[in-house]
């Protein structure tokens, strides 16, 4: 865990048990062990405190652009790590879920997705893609599901007694600028915050999907965001109502308004693809943070980019400014926050020079206003383009290498003469 996290009620930061070392090993292992053994945790590790934090879209005033984040206590996050590593020994997840998986990370799914638009495009075939959003996915997750789904995936009872127990007599409360509430239960879903709850997510996404999987092969999942992909409308459209189907049946729901419809190589009058009745809304799509553009072009999401670094740059500016914070500190800051808002997402594409001189320019500009170009020497322009280049290189060297990179369903399509 990294240092000068939000504590839980208990107090107990985890830089407490990083500066007794030794100490820390031999009575951490020793409680986890008792934990394990009686299947009960510490009472006070059931208490938390709920922060909603703005999604920084939509109306402030609405609650449903909040996200709430549970404070929980450190060394229950400590606890969840051992748990998580033992259960990954034992669940195997399938290929399509990118989310939470080791080696895999959203760029991984961008890349998979914006390759086999190509291909398709190469081959002038029409592609058709449904993304599709579930309303507050882990807060829907229904605890019995849960144990059913590990169950099924093959964990061990005792983990599942342990599991259980993490999530039994759970309290909480809400704390906010205007004050904290009463503290109340929390009878559904999944801990927003902890450890384990990524992993145990996927469990259940993996399992509520098995069947639908089998009759719609070309799915990408990155936790709750999926894509479906045919080659024909009314096939995405079956595809879609399937997905729908099978995971509403088990408590989850499916966004109506965030679900979206892209057409690679559209025809005239391909027409539109619904979901209950609604027309779902046919438009380029942003997957992940990237904007995905149906004729294979970047250029909007350059520009993205570039907006997005300026915004970086701007939520920083008073230390990029300040005279006083010196060149080294600067530099740290800019490459932390603009840099890594900037390059998201571009070693998935292939930039044009008018699409490198934006970059370019957009770069120097940053450096100039806050004065490092001079000063500071290592974020240089070059550098900038340089890393989102490798990383293009590198990505689509393991992914024609490994079939794990995508759907083999993808990697082994070719189009036909």
């Amino acid at each position: 865990m990294k240092s000068g996290k939000a504590v839980s009620p208990d107090d107990i930061p985890v830089e407490v048990w990083k500066c007794l070392g030794e100490a820390a090993v031999e009575f951490l292992t020793s409680l986890f062990n008792r934990v394990l053994e009686s299947e009960k945790m510490l009472e006070e590790w059931r208490r938390s405190v709920l922060v909603p934090i703005f999604k920084n879209k939509g109306d402030v005033q609405s609650c449903s652009n909040y996200r709430g984040i549970k404070l929980m206590s450190h060394t229950m996050k400590l606890w969840e790590r051992v748990m998580e590593a033992r259960l990954r020994k034992v669940v195997e997840i399938c290929e399509q879920q990118y989310g939470f998986m080791p080696r895999k990370s959203t760029t991984n799914a961008i890349f998979a997705l914006r390759i086999l638009m190509e291909k398709y495009r190469d081959g002038q075939r029409e592609l058709h893609c449904v993304f599709v959003d579930l309303e507050k996915a882990y807060d829907k997750v229904l605890r019995e599901e849960l144990w059913y789904c590990m169950r099924k995936s093959g964990v061990a009872e005792k983990y599942v007694r342990v599991v259980q127990d993490m999530y039994e007599r759970s309290r909480t409360v809400v704390r906010c600028a205007v004050g904290q509430t009463e503290e109340f239960k929390v009878e559904v879903g999944l801990h927003q915050g902890l450890a384990l709850s990524p992993f145990l997510f996927a469990i259940v996404m993996d399992q509520l999907s098995e069947e639908v999987r089998q009759e719609s092969p070309w799915t990408m999942m990155f936790a709750d965001d999926i894509v479906i992909c045919s080659e024909s409308r009314e096939q995405v459209k079956e595809n879609l109502e399937r997905w729908r189907f099978a995971l509403e049946r088990r408590g989850m729901k499916v966004s109506r308004s965030k679900a979206e419809y892209m057409c690679v190589n559209e025809r005239e009058g391909s027409g539109t693809v619904r979901l209950l009745g609604e027309k779902v809304k046919k438009v380029q799509f942003k997957y992940l943070g990237s904007t995905i553009q149906s004729n294979g072009e970047c250029g909007k999401e350059v520009k993205k980019r570039v907006q997005a670094g300026w915004n970086g740059w701007r939520k920083v500016s008073g230390v990029l400014c300040d005279r006083k914070i010196s060149a080294r500190i600067k530099g740290k800051v800019y490459k932390t926050v603009v840099r890594a808002a900037t390059l998201y997402g571009l070693e998935t594409v292939s930039l044009r020079k008018r699409q490198v001189s934006e970059l370019e320019v957009a770069e120097l500009k940053m450096l100039s206003v806050s004065a490092l170009n001079n000063s500071q020497p290592s974020p240089s322009t070059n550098k900038f383009i340089k890393k989102a280049k490798q990383t293009h290189w590198y990505i689509t060297e393991q992914f024609s290498r490994s079939t794990q990179a995508m759907n083999s369903n993808f990697t082994e399509y070719t189009i036909a003469d």
